[in-house]
């Protein structure tokens, strides 16, 4: 086991008691990261969103300017309501190998892992940038990174690349599809179910979208791309939600269609967003506004995750595979920040402790091997940017 295994344990129990679910505050903990880095001698930055209650910090060791590398990790946390844990989920607790707590894989654990060698980097001579950065509401649509690289462009700081601990079991990531949620509301008009022809009948409209919605799913099958590491291969929609309707007898006036769009490519989110676009605007909104002139549908954007594309050169890539030893890469289904990276720029990769098998579930661990494993890889990058 590394010899900071225990410093690094420490520290995540106490990020762990930050209480981060997305629809809190994270101040208290990037309070605290900020001050840690501040007394290394670090140049921070603490990024309020426009409400005052969230924050990223971003802070650099080493030379200033452009070239250097990203260590990233977001704050936040899924909720722990409706589930059974056999400890307080903000209290760490270790059994048998593993450190349980809400956060200890996604991902508090990767930045206790970070701060703990912050000070080694800090002692020695960086040949290139350094940077951390630590992100709010990721889980709700990673809007801490996209607003740190709205940061970084007014700026015009071009960092070279970007390693995301997100949990792989220490696996070396190069690809995930993107994650696009969307709400789409109808509004037609109530009736008497005996009329239907002086209604709006809202949740038929919503019934004909989904079908639209299914039949680019198959459309989508068949625009694979050639060699695509994805599984499966293809962009994918998936309707999660459907709601509408008052009682058997009543024309209903509202419905809800919730859906996502996992896409493998750019050129499919176009297609998806123009053919939704087309049919609602040439085909639904006439029929509903041909007898209610007020009908509407809107879509709502919940979140927009850029998908991370397998990409050569990748120094990330190479850079995390020499420190780990890795010979291959992967690609996962769930989506990260690193795509905001990319497209910056940067080349971008995603390895870090834990399993995504025990992210957002009852009594979330990390293993104390994976942390081990986690701060060599961590170690060996100071020793490469002291070289």
């Amino acid at each position: 086991m590394h010899q900071d295994l225990t410093a690094c344990r420490d520290l995540l129990g106490d990020f762990i008691a930050y209480d981060t679910v997305s629809d809190r505050s994270n101040l208290a903990m990037i309070g605290d990261l900020a001050g840690r880095l501040e007394t290394i001698g670090a140049r921070v930055e603490v990024l309020e969103d426009e409400t005052g209650g969230k924050a990223n910090v971003f802070a650099s060791l080493g030379p200033e300017g452009d070239g250097g590398l990203v260590l990233s990790g977001h704050t936040d946390v899924v909720p722990v309501a409706d589930q059974t844990w056999a400890s307080d989920p903000f209290e760490m607790t270790e059994h048998e190998g593993r450190l349980y707590g809400r956060g200890s894989c996604d991902m508090k654990g990767f930045i206790a892992a970070c701060l703990v060698m912050a000070p080694r980097y800090a002692a020695g001579e960086l040949n290139r940038p350094l940077h951390f950065a630590f992100t709010y509401d990721e889980e709700v649509g990673c809007f801490g990174a996209l607003a740190l690289a709205q940061t970084l462009t007014r700026k015009g700081l071009r960092p070279a690349a970007a390693l995301i601990g997100e949990p792989t079991s220490m696996r070396v990531i190069d690809g995930h599809k993107g994650c696009n949620e969307y709400t789409t509301r109808f509004t037609g008009l109530a009736g008497h179910g005996s009329t239907p022809d002086k209604g709006v009948n809202a949740v038929e409209y919503a019934t004909r979208f989904v079908s639209r919605l299914m039949a680019l799913q198959e459309a989508l099958r068949k625009r694979a791309p050639d060699g695509s590491r994805f599984a499966p291969p293809w962009s994918t929609i998936n309707v999660g939600g459907f709601h509408g309707g008052v009682a058997h007898n009543v024309i209903p006036s509202e419905a809800q269609v919730e859906w996502d769009f996992r896409p493998v490519q750019d050129a499919d989110e176009t297609f998806v967003k123009d053919d939704v676009e087309d049919y609602i605007a040439r085909t639904l909104l006439p029929a509903m506004r041909s007898v209610y002139p007020e009908a509407k549908i809107t879509t709502e954007a919940i979140g927009e995750i850029r998908g991370l594309i397998p990409a050569d050169p990748n120094e990330a890539r190479d850079i995390v595979l020499a420190l780990t030893g890795a010979n291959e890469t992967g690609t996962v289904a769930f989506g990260t920040e690193a795509g905001i990276f990319q497209s910056l720029g940067m080349s971008a990769v995603v390895c870090g402790p834990g399993s995504i098998e025990q992210a957002h579930k009852a009594d979330e661990f990390v293993a104390l091997d994976q942390l081990s494993s986690c701060l060599e890889m961590l170690e060996g990058l100071g020793r490469k940017l002291m070289a």
